[in-house]
């Protein structure tokens, strides 16, 4: 048969190739990502975050550092040692980072209520959850016998981005107070990294959560740590990408979800469906989003970039987003962020079972969920 009497079998030809020699490319250089998390657990959004991206075998997962946000620092890291023993990764190293915000005090913040109301969730700091910093609290999974790594959380990711030029994501599914450090040691950190990804900020959620009912732009990991967001978000990134308050609230984590995650016999579906549970009347999949949209961004079906800060007036407002476009920006420098706004909800869940149900990649090598 002579080919050029058909152009378009060579056309589709040509497509396979690019797209076989893309896809051993990519299995044969892994997509290099450092965690930065705020690890409350067992399971739950902080955790399950952390499995999507290490059970891809899209990835390499340079090391998890931990910051206080959802629980303390000390637990988080206990929870996250035990959660990679029990799915046979401890290879992955874990840090230590930032145990207390860069400024904002839990006593100054519990006056604050005082005069401006209430704060829905306030993390380690929850009264009803509340217990010393260092103390472990319950750890339903046991405790891990493997230790965190003596390097502190901001070093380890300067060392990663100066070994790895322009190669490596900065995941954030907490507050930004380990990024904020990093960029204070050495401001070339960003700008060495490949990008930023974080799940945080708060547009105009369309939800009855009553979390968002009267102050819409107050979300946590940016709430929590304003200063540190503010440094993070003011840095000369590549690229940031945001997973917001808005598209989150589209997901929920269901019972239905649980058993089908369950179902598996995987280290991590055990896991999952071990210490997995509802919490409360809203089980949004907030950080799980952000990992997962990384892996697989045609899971967004709507962003828009925009500019983002964080308001630090010590008023009603502090630690609120703060949120422009191209024609009413400060004139100060401010950088531009693409906003997840909508997603197909329906792959995105396929995906978070597949992932959770399939066998744990190993250091050198391949797995297919």
């Amino acid at each position: 048969m002579k080919l050029r009497r058909f152009p378009g079998v060579i056309a589709v030809a040509t497509v396979i190739l690019v797209l076989t020699t893309s896809l051993v490319a990519e299995s044969q250089n892994p997509r290099k990502v450092i965690i930065d998390q705020d690890a409350a657990g067992p399971a739950g959004t902080d955790q399950q975050a952390i499995l999507l991206l290490i059970q891809s075998p899209q990835t390499e997962v340079l090391g998890i550092t931990v910051v206080t946000g959802d629980a303390w620092l000390t637990e988080e890291v206990a929870h996250t040692l035990r959660m990679l023993e029990l799915i046979g990764r401890t290879d992955i190293p874990v840090l230590s980072g930032a145990e207390y915000p860069l400024v904002r005090t839990k006593d100054e913040t519990e006056q604050w209520e005082e005069r401006y109301g209430s704060v829905a969730w306030l993390g380690a700091w929850t009264p009803a959850l509340y217990h010393a910093p260092r103390e472990l609290g319950p750890m339903p999974e046991g405790k891990p016998t493997t230790k965190a790594a003596d390097e502190d959380a901001a070093h380890f990711l300067l060392r990663m981005v100066r070994k790895y030029p322009h190669e490596v994501t900065i995941y954030e599914g907490g507050p930004l107070t380990n990024l904020a450090l990093a960029i204070s040691i050495d401001p070339e950190f960003a700008s060495l990294a490949k990008e930023l990804v974080f799940m945080g900020a708060s547009l105009s959620p369309q939800t009855e959560d009553p979390e968002f009912t009267n102050t819409p732009r107050r979300e946590f990991n940016l709430w929590f740590d304003p200063e540190a967001a503010h440094i993070v978000l003011r840095a000369p990134w590549k690229k940031i990408v945001c997973t917001p308050v808005d598209i989150s609230v589209k997901t929920r984590m269901t019972n239905e979800l649980i058993d089908k995650v369950k179902a598996g016999n995987t280290p991590s579906a055990q896991y999952i469906g071990k210490y997995a549970h509802l919490r409360g009347s809203y089980n949004y999949l907030w950080d799980e989003l952000a990992s997962a949209a990384w892996l697989d961004p045609s899971l967004i079906t709507k962003k828009e970039n925009r500019y983002v800060d964080v308001n630090l007036d010590r008023g009603p407002g502090y630690g609120d987003t703060l949120t422009w476009t191209d024609w009413d920006k400060p004139k100060r420098e401010v950088q531009s962020v693409e906003v997840q706004f909508d997603l197909d909800t329906e792959r995105f869940y396929k995906l978070f079972v597949d992932l959770l149900t399939a066998p744990t990649p190993q250091p050198g090598k391949s797995s297919t969920p």
